[in-house]
């Protein structure tokens, strides 16, 4: 990894951490486009670790807040849906997967703009666990089919629920990538280069979050990660 290269994805990270601890997710979906871009044998594995540590934080900041009932059946979708992105890892090619990443960006940025709004029913929830286990396994982006399925709680639960899911779910799918063979040391050395980005997001996220508007914010994030992944495009074709 060059200077230049681990500025720019130092800049991702502190940027996507910060979105992830104010309104819930926002690291997978900014990250990824970007790292498949500079160093695309970071992605998914170092994307995951650090939002492990990112969500494990807002966990801290948001206890007892987490809608349990909710998150226990997202989990258990959860779990087929990362089997099934750790055999798209393994099966597919890079640009394959590069493209895939895009895909999930783009389709997400369609669904929110669309402003589709899913019930939290139970059979709804399992399912969007589901997709988000194969997203986040297969690219690291597990944030919006949950974030369309728990939309309607409030601010601190929907950080809460989001953050106990995705470190619990990072966990799943960082021990079915590991088990099937395809976490690097190139990937954890990039991990411990970045991580004090990742810090540095948490900490302006503190005073940053009660000034935020979550509408406009969530919008900026997903034009961020829809230029990355457009980006992305072109580079796998031109």
């Amino acid at each position: 990894m060059t200077g230049p290269e681990l500025v720019v994805l130092s800049v991702t990270v502190a940027v996507g951490a910060l979105l992830q601890v104010s309104i819930g997710f926002g690291l997978g979906m900014l990250a990824a486009p970007v790292f498949s871009l500079v160093d695309p044998a970071l992605a998914p594995t170092a994307v995951l670790l650090l939002a492990s540590g990112v969500t494990a934080t807002v966990l801290l900041r948001e206890r007892g807040r987490a809608d349990l009932r909710g998150l226990g059946w997202a989990l258990v979708g959860r779990l087929p849906g990362v089997l099934a992105g750790t055999l798209l890892v393994v099966a597919l090619p890079a640009r394959h997967l590069a493209l895939l990443i895009a895909g999930v960006v783009l389709t997400g940025a369609v669904v929110s703009v669309a402003g589709f709004v899913p019930s939290r029913r139970r059979s709804a929830v399992v399912l969007a666990g589901m997709a988000s286990g194969l997203m986040g396994t297969a690219t690291s982006i597990g944030g919006p089919p949950m974030a369309m399925v728990w939309q309607r709680l409030s601010g601190p639960e929907l950080r809460a629920t989001m953050s106990a899911f995705f470190l619990v779910g990072s966990l799943m799918s960082l021990t079915a990538l590991t088990a099937a063979g395809t976490v690097g040391a190139h990937a954890l050395r990039g991990t411990v280069l970045l991580a004090p980005a990742a810090v540095a997001g948490v900490l302006l996220a503190g005073p940053l979050t009660r000034r935020l508007n979550v509408r406009r914010t969530r919008t900026a994030a997903t034009a961020l990660a829809v230029a990355g992944a457009v980006v992305l495009v072109l580079q796998q074709f031109l």
